[in-house]
This record gives C-alpha cells, structure tokens and sequence, in this order.
C-alpha cells in the first residue's frame, strides 16, 4: 500500500525538494503552503502522515497541529515539525501542540525518510 505524507511549508522551494525525496522513496504527495491550506488539504485527502514547517502565514504549524490534533479522526495521525527553529527552549511547544517528533531543517534525505518511517512504524 503506498504512504501518503502531506507536507505543509510556505517556500515552493522546499517543498519542491521535500516532495521529490518522498515520492523518490515511494510516498504519495500533497502539499500545502500554509496551515488553512493544509487543513483543507487533510480534510479531504487520505493521508497516513504529515510534516510541516512552523513559521507560516495564515496559519502557523502550531495552530495547525492543534487544530488538526482537536478533530476526532486526526488524533493518531503522525505530525512532524521540519523546521529551522532548532532552538530547545521551543521544544515544549512542539510537543504540546501535538507534534510526534521534529526535525531540523536543512537536514539530508536520509535523516528525513529515517525519522518519517520511524514515527510511521511507531503509530501503526
């Protein structure tokens, strides 16, 4: 069965090049540029897991994962944050909007597919 991930974050380029790694690795992707798109984006595609950016407009990832985390049927769905913000002090946030894990960005392929099929093969 093909995974599909959702990638939220507001630079095309990124999410351009984080697209291109997934479906490299098998993935279906839908992508959004922002949390409002995202939302609509979830709420009608069938998506297995999502990574998002945190600093966006609209709608920023930690509104997004609280919101996502509020509906019934997304409780269990895998979150993770890829974002340049690696600092530890944000790290509580993360969590408490609902995030399963985070990464920070630029990070190689292989640490993105390593972690994403990781926090996959933990929910399931």
């Amino acid at each position: 069965m093909t995974r599909s991930v959702l990638i939220v974050d507001d630079s095309e380029f990124v999410r351009n090049y984080h697209s291109a790694i997934l479906r490299d690795a098998s993935f279906q992707v839908i992508t959004a540029g922002d949390g409002v798109e995202a939302l609509e984006k979830l709420f009608t595609n069938r998506c297995d897991l999502v990574l998002t950016d945190i600093n966006m407009q609209r709608m920023d990832g930690y509104e997004f994962i609280r919101r996502v985390r509020a509906e019934k049927q997304y409780q269990q769905i895998p979150i993770v944050i890829i974002s340049t913000d690696g600092q530890p002090k944000h790290k509580k946030k993360r969590f408490e909007a609902g995030a399963n894990l985070y990464i920070v960005k630029p990070c190689s392929p292989e640490v993105m597919l390593e972690t994403l099929n990781m926090v996959m093969h933990a929910s399931s």
